[in-house]
């Protein structure tokens, strides 16, 4: 089974994406942490990416696809694999079509998790982490029994870059503009199923499982 899984930052992607690779048996491709294995590794794809990273400038579509491309010819991708925020823009998904075409890797299935703005930003921005040991809270769905201290450890809890609502905001649009024609763009092939991102993480979980059993019995 090859799936991409779509959605804009904080849909849950990474979560689902890591419980289907634990149910399925197949791995999970993150190009975050593929970036940050090659950097780690200082292979030569994770030298060039970061001569580009230390000048605060993006990666380049063919040094990530390139990344994606020898992931791909991993020995475990070959019962199938799960695509967690690749490809990102219009570009790099036909990259990743030319590169799949003809071969035994072609997409089988492309799942959107659907969830407004409102909800993403609330989910995010609420977010809360210890300054010590890294445990997460959520200040609506999961608070600390003290305001603002970690009820591990008693250190203070901290709101990261990222989680500020300002950031969200920043990243959702970059998503609207980037990565939502995907959508379109996968529609038009009839390749794309969207979950409703707003349930549980174990309704969406059993959605997602609904919809990949329907797929391999050719429903």
């Amino acid at each position: 089974m090859r799936i991409i899984l779509l959605g804009a930052p904080g849909a849950g992607k990474g979560t689902q994406a890591n419980l289907l690779s634990e149910q399925l048996g197949i791995p999970q491709i993150s190009t975050g942490d593929l970036l940050r294995s090659n950097m780690k590794n200082e292979t030569p794809l994770g030298k060039t990416a970061k001569s580009y990273m230390d000048k605060g400038l993006l990666v380049p579509d063919e040094i990530t696809l390139s990344l994606v491309r020898d992931r791909l010819n991993k020995d475990d991708c070959k019962r199938g694999f799960i695509l967690d925020g690749f490809p990102r823009t219009l570009q790099q998904a036909k990259a990743l079509e030319n590169e799949l075409e003809g071969t035994a890797s072609n997409l089988d299935l492309v799942i959107n998790i659907d969830i407004a703005d409102e909800e993403i930003i609330k989910r995010l921005s609420g977010r809360r982490i210890c300054s010590n040991c890294g445990n997460t809270y959520h200040m609506d769905y999961n608070p600390p029994r003290e305001n603002g201290t970690c009820d591990k450890c008693q250190n203070t809890l901290i709101q990261r870059n990222d989680d500020e609502e300002s950031t969200v905001i920043k990243r959702l649009n970059t998503y609207h503009e980037q990565t939502e024609p995907l959508i379109e763009y996968y529609q038009k092939r009839n390749m794309l199923t969207e979950i409703d991102g707003t349930k549980t993480i174990e309704e969406i979980g059993f959605d997602l499982t609904s919809v990949i059993g329907k797929l391999a019995m050719g429903a």
